[in-house]
């Protein structure tokens, strides 16, 4: 029996043996092929694998029964104007992908404790760039916006190394050690407390640009900021300027609303900012491929597909 098609764009073709190996090694049963392979028949693609998928590209595929994306946002995926809503998009959620997550925020923490940033530019002068360290975790409030999979996993690991946790969400939520603010009504109590403001919210249409002059301006002066959410949160020349200023202390991002980041932005220059190429959580591919590979096998037994993205939630 022939075996159904599944097209990758993720990582460029260069990616695609340790795509085939992966998802050989998983056991799939599926055909994987490059996304521009002109040998392969449209009618003949049940999934797709992406991330930035030309626009229209996957409309054309007659028979689509599953897109996966090939990261935890689907931004790249959904901006299309003629996606197909009616075919599942499921979000990569890897078993170790709040675990990257978490370390990754745990490093961005610390990183903005230690004040990284000014040793990494003193060497690289070099300069002996003496300076006296304060305060500790214990002294430090980290609030987290987003407490899902992930904005909990990272809760758990900063209370591990003794840093004050609260967090921020649309409803209330329960975590051991963390004090939860909800709604509008309690963001400016939250950010009021946050020495180290982390963004990990959906990408929706009230969360667009929540990053950026208003809500910067309501948090406590000298606070970081941390972004592993979405680019489209932040509003960057509104960061830089509040870095400028002093509001902000220092940054950390992430994520940018065009990826890669152009290399003549400013921002890759400013000394109380790190960027990193939107690494935070991404797991393995081989990694990626298991988890493909296990969520195709349900749905080849007619059942539901976790992680879902909801078109009229937007997450």
């Amino acid at each position: 029996m022939t075996k159904p098609i599944l097209l990758v764009k993720s990582g460029g073709e260069s990616a695609m043996p340790d795509w085939q190996r992966g998802f050989a090694e998983a056991g799939a049963q599926v055909e994987v092929r490059w996304w521009d392979d002109a040998g392969v028949d449209p009618a003949a693609v049940r999934y797709a694998l992406v991330w930035d998928p030309e626009p229209g590209r996957l409309a054309k595929l007659p028979n689509l029964q599953v897109i996966f994306g090939s990261g935890a946002g689907v931004d790249f995926i959904t901006r299309d104007p003629d996606l197909p809503k009616h075919v599942p998009l499921v979000r990569m959620a890897t078993p170790g992908a709040a675990q990257r997550m978490g370390e990754y925020v745990t490093w961005a923490a610390l990183s903005l404790l230690q004040d990284a940033r000014r040793m990494t530019l003193a060497q690289a002068v070099p300069r002996w760039d003496y300076f006296e360290r304060e305060p500790t975790a214990p002294e430090t409030t980290v609030g987290i916006m987003g407490l899902g999979h992930m904005g909990a996993t990272a809760a758990r690991m900063l209370n591990g190394i003794g840093f004050r946790v609260i967090g921020w969400s649309r409803t209330r939520k329960e975590l051991p050690g963390v004090q939860s603010f909800a709604g509008a009504v309690e963001q400016d109590a939250f950010l009021a407390r946050a020495d180290i403001l982390v963004c990990l919210l959906p990408a929706t249409p009230e969360t667009r640009g929540i990053l950026s002059a208003p809500l910067l301006g309501r948090m406590k002066q000298g606070a970081a900021l941390v972004n592993v959410g979405r680019g489209q949160h932040q509003r960057i020349e509104d960061i830089i300027a509040a870095l400028a200023s002093g509001w902000l202390s220092a940054a950390v991002l992430d994520v940018f609303e065009q990826e890669p980041l152009p290399a003549d932005h400013p921002a890759w220059q400013h000394p109380r900012l790190t960027i990193t190429p939107h690494v935070a959580s991404l797991p393995p591919r081989s990694e990626r491929a298991a988890h493909v590979a296990q969520m195709i096998a349900l749905h080849e037994r007619g059942e539901t597909l976790p992680n879902t993205y909801d078109h009229e939630r937007g997450y």
